[in-house]
């Protein structure tokens, strides 16, 4: 996915890698399910520690190879920034380049909606891997352990998306189904109808 387009496969050995973002609680159990293999069944996370009460409240990326789903990643949104998280791949796709494209994939949303910070912990083991975007160590030096990990805190800054979202955006632009800004939705189409309004006045009560 680049930006909010429709996503262009880039081809691994003869499967192809997409992205899309969770729309629906079909998708949410496919984020659930790459999650519960990576993180409950290979990293022995408590399910309350994985599953922390914060995905309905995110937004999710899924990744595909061929037609399997074969990664995952978080976003969530604060006043200056933005969070990734979550960033799972099953052991099968490692060798892949889906990880990547996830990352990419997300930072091309991000951009989208205004925000030029990406916050997020690394684990230690993974500082490099997040090194390759240009994030670098916040520099707090505090230390971050959770879930049996230890981790650092990183920080990257994005370049401005010159067509970024604001409030002086096409008031339709806004209202389409998020990370696909780019297409009619269909209250894009539902404007071509008459202004009436469903309410009817009601009728007077017999006295």
């Amino acid at each position: 996915m680049h930006g909010t387009r429709p996503p262009t496969p880039a081809k691994t050995g003869s499967r192809a890698i997409s992205i899309r973002i969770a729309r629906d609680p079909n998708d949410l159990m496919l984020v659930t399910a790459i999650r519960a293999a990576v993180y409950l069944a290979e990293q022995d996370c408590p399910i309350e520690e994985e599953f922390d009460g914060n995905d309905l409240v995110a937004a999710h990326f899924i990744g595909f190879i061929g037609g399997e789903p074969a990664a995952c990643l978080r976003v969530r949104f604060f006043g200056e920034f933005a969070k990734i998280e979550r960033l799972a791949v099953r052991h099968q796709f490692r060798r892949s380049r889906i990880s990547f494209k996830l990352v990419q994939a997300s930072f091309e949303y991000i951009k989208r909606k205004g925000f030029r910070k990406v916050y997020g912990h690394a684990q230690d083991r993974l500082v490099n891997f997040w090194s390759h975007f240009g994030a670098k160590p916040l520099g707090h030096n505090r230390k971050i352990t959770f879930s049996d990990f230890s981790y650092t805190e990183m920080v990257l800054d994005l370049e401005p998306d010159p067509d970024a979202i604001t409030l002086d955006s096409d008031p339709y632009v806004i209202i389409r189904p998020e990370g696909d800004w780019d297409r009619p939705g269909v209250l894009d189409i539902s404007s071509g109808r008459a202004v009436t309004s469903p309410l009817r006045t009601p009728a007077l009560a017999d006295t």
